[in-house]
């Protein structure tokens, strides 16, 4: 069944996947998307500002993480836009490709920590943005799990994973931080973002081998 296009609120929203998804559900999606958008901008502002002045590679990982998950969260919003619509089959590839660019990111950081020997400091700002995330992500992606499997939307259920991924390197993030903060081990930093590669190309592949539902 081709994707539908229902008014709603005398707006006209685009539905996001084979067999077409209601006007409700619509608004549903597009409400998780914008709030992913406000929450990852302050996220990543708040990784990446605190990782430069820290000099850590788990928080560049996990600052890298939030603005890949921007990405994710626009692209699945973008099939609500009239004109600028992506179809769900794009959508999902593209929410693949994020995610190895931020498996690529993770590994070059964490590499020249490593090499270089770099010694992070302690970041209370990191350790409170990741705790944060650490209760918001799963609460998130949850929903969007829900609201994919009951639009058929296989983009929405990668972007999903994203922030599911998320969860899981703010708890990588968080766990490095706070033994960096006590035991001042230089390689805890680089080597706690390196432990999340895996999972991240494995859901990479998921999304890129994703078809249109039929």
């Amino acid at each position: 069944m081709s994707c539908q296009k229902e008014m709603g609120d005398g707006a006209l929203l685009q539905g996001c996947a084979c067999g077409g998804a209601s006007a409700e559900m619509s608004r549903q999606i597009m409400r998780l998307q914008v709030f992913t958008l406000i929450w990852m901008v302050v996220e990543c502002a708040l990784a990446l500002s605190s990782a430069w002045r820290a000099r850590s590679s788990v928080l560049l990982a996990f600052g890298a993480d939030s603005l890949i998950e921007l990405l994710s969260a626009l692209v699945v919003l973008l099939q609500f836009v009239p004109h600028l619509a992506l179809s769900t089959a794009r959508a999902t590839r593209l929410a693949g490709i994020l995610l190895f660019i931020l498996a690529a990111v993770i590994t070059l950081s964490s590499a020249l920590a490593l090499w270089q020997r770099v010694q992070p400091d302690t970041s209370w700002i990191g350790i409170g943005v990741t705790s944060a995330a650490l209760i918001v992500m799963p609460l998130l992606s949850s929903a969007k799990r829900r609201a994919g499997k009951a639009a058929r939307n296989p983009a929405l259920a990668a972007d999903a994973v994203q922030s599911a991924t998320c969860a899981y390197l703010a708890g990588i993030t968080l766990a490095g931080l706070v033994l960096n903060a006590v035991l001042h081990i230089r390689w805890i930093d680089p080597v706690a973002a390196l432990a999340a590669v895996p999972v991240i190309c494995a859901e990479g592949k998921k999304a890129l081998q994703g078809e249109e539902c039929c």
